[in-house]
């Protein structure tokens, strides 16, 4: 087996750390793990036993690995690691879309993550430069969400439309001429609802594709955090599918 590195985004895999996140690498995607690395001080422990059991049913392979575990992860208290080998998806036609155009912070983006699958938003489109959708800290913070999601990138928003013309967007803005509630009320049967980055934005631009949607809030405060926003957004939209927010 060839010798494990500290995550760099060339590298052709990445790390699930923690039991949950690796768990979930092993339950959604099975055919990407490459091995599974525990802690010598929690090898007897329960959760760390019964993902030891999966894994090794699974045929993937399991060693300890404690002081790898401390360099990738940064922590002393990292137990488990599912190491997963890097891999694109593709979006489905037929669904709803959650576009994030340049988002930058780990933390958002796979918070992000996470609560879209909560919302029933399985198609992620990327647009780049972005965060790395694949860096262990943004799979630790969707909690291993991201290997139940169809996550896509493209280096430009156009390469994005010109796959999938069909959508009707729904650009969230500051500016956005449509209240939320309104916007969701009518939304067509196909959906993208697209996202800005954390500090700027969507560009002025977007203002003129589709419905551009306003969360309303007060004044006391200038902008809602990406991840809330996205949040708010894909509840309000989810609910008025058909069959609403599962």
């Amino acid at each position: 087996m060839p010798k494990l590195s500290a995550y760099d985004k060339e590298l052709p895999y990445s790390y699930a750390l923690g039991i949950f996140p690796a768990t979930e690498c092993l339950k959604h995607a099975a055919d990407r793990c490459m091995r599974l690395l525990v802690s010598a001080d929690s090898a007897e422990s329960e959760g760390v036993l019964r993902l030891r059991e999966a894994a090794e049913a699974a045929g993937i392979r399991c060693e300890e690995a404690g002081r790898l575990l401390e360099k990738i992860s940064r922590k002393e208290n990292c137990h488990a690691a599912m190491v997963f080998e890097k891999a694109e998806s593709r979006l489905c036609g037929d669904g709803d879309h959650l576009v994030l155009h340049h988002p930058s912070d780990m933390g958002n983006l796979g918070t992000i993550l996470r609560t879209a699958l909560g919302f029933g938003y399985r198609d992620i489109a990327i647009i780049r430069p972005a965060a790395d959708s694949d860096d262990p800290r943004v799979v630790r913070a969707s909690m291993g969400a991201v290997f139940s999601l169809s996550v896509c990138h493209y280096d430009t928003f156009e390469a994005y439309r010109a796959a999938f013309p069909e959508h009707r967007l729904y650009p969230f803005m500051l500016t956005g001429s449509t209240p939320l509630d309104e916007a969701a009320a009518s939304r067509a049967e196909r959906c993208a609802l697209v996202m800005g980055n954390e500090a700027t934005g969507l560009p002025e631009e977007f203002a003129r594709y589709g419905t551009p949607v306003r969360i309303p809030h007060s004044g006391d405060i200038d902008s809602l955090n990406l991840a809330i926003a996205a949040g708010i957004g894909m509840y309000a939209f989810g609910r008025r599918r058909e069959g609403g927010c599962a």
